[in-house]
């Protein structure tokens, strides 16, 4: 058998059993309920993400089941799925859109690791938010809704999930230079933004955040109404919830639309309103810009991380590419300090 049929029979059967393992679990979502049309979607770097009807009767209803690959292979930088769908219901009840979170996968299911939740409608896709027109009309005011959301996320109890990391400002710059030197390339730009980071790193938060950590463009479900969902929260954490707003507005996230630092649609001061409106604390202009800095330091690490994975044990395309990206976080990072 060649490697793309053995790859593709692999598929077949991993879809035979999930389908078998879900029927069972369906008939506690609902009393008879049944499932079909089970396929797998593109979206999800790091999990499996799977689409499916549940049945009731005449009644359909999509979900979606976000799951481990393999339904075993747990990330050890993630905080792992069944403390993010704990995050997810604890964030809907804060007000901020997030899918219900209908079942959380145990060891009697027999499916590894997940959870299933409801199906939101809308695009993920960075570089159809920044374009389609159908969007138009959203883009007016997203970035002050992202604001909004962001200062109820920020409201979550932190202590509620004593698992997560608490990670100081320094520290997170600490992981990152560890992680840049142990690539054992060496890169003058990332060398001087460590410094840079270094010199004026801000003092530690007065109030320790959950943070969400990957709040981007990209990571938001968005239709004609805004924001319909925040996903992937698999690298929350606790900390400085200057974080997320710097994170946003990383070039990386913005999809071309270099002129609109927030995700490519709308602009800081936006954002910042729409976060001190809804409750945050007032944001400081020069802590907003190092975390922004920092920022395209973490993605530059990141996307130079990906060289050593393309020479080792997943010789993708996909990581071929986002390794080239590193250069474009140097010019990104050269820019920053400049200004």
């Amino acid at each position: 058998m060649t490697t793309d049929a053995a790859k593709a029979s692999d598929k077949v059967e991993t879809a035979v059993d999930l389908t078998v393992g879900l029927n069972a679990v369906a008939g506690r979502l609902a009393p008879g309920g049944t499932i079909k049309d089970l396929r797998r979607l593109t979206a999800g770097a790091t999990q499996e993400v799977w689409r499916f009807e549940l049945v009731e009767g005449a009644k359909e209803t999509p979900l979606i089941l976000r799951r481990a690959p393999g339904g075993t292979r747990v990330s050890e930088t993630a905080i792992g799925l069944e403390v993010e769908a704990q995050l997810l219901e604890a964030a809907g009840k804060k007000g901020v859109p997030v899918p219900d979170v209908r079942h959380v996968l145990t060891p009697e299911d027999g499916l590894g690791h997940g959870f299933i939740m409801s199906f939101v409608e809308g695009e993920t896709l960075g570089g159809r938010i920044v374009r389609a027109e159908a969007l138009a009309p959203a883009r007016e005011f997203l970035a002050r809704q992202c604001g909004e959301v962001l200062a109820r996320l920020h409201t979550m109890d932190a202590g509620a999930f004593p698992m997560l990391r608490r990670l100081t400002p320094a520290e997170l710059v600490a992981q990152y230079h560890a992680a840049y030197r142990a690539s054992n390339w060496p890169r003058p730009v990332f060398d001087l933004a460590f410094r840079w980071l270094e010199a004026h790193c801000p003092p530690d938060p007065k109030e320790m955040k959950l943070v969400h950590g990957d709040f981007r463009n990209g990571n938001l479900m968005i239709g004609p109404d805004g924001v319909r969902a925040v996903l992937d929260w698999e690298i929350a954490h606790v900390g400085d919830p200057m974080e997320d707003l710097g994170w946003i507005c990383t070039n990386a996230w913005r999809f071309g639309r270099v002129d609109l630092p927030v995700g490519g649609f709308g602009q800081r001061e936006d954002l910042w309103a729409g976060y001190e409106t809804a409750g945050g604390a007032p944001v400081q202009r020069d802590h907003a810009h190092w975390w922004e800095v920092y920022g395209s330091m973490r993605w530059g690490v990141m996307c130079s991380g990906m060289a050593a994975a393309f020479r080792g044990a997943d010789p993708s395309v996909e990581r071929a590419v986002i390794a080239l990206r590193t250069s474009e976080n140097e010019i990104d990072l050269l820019r920053l300090l400049a200004a």
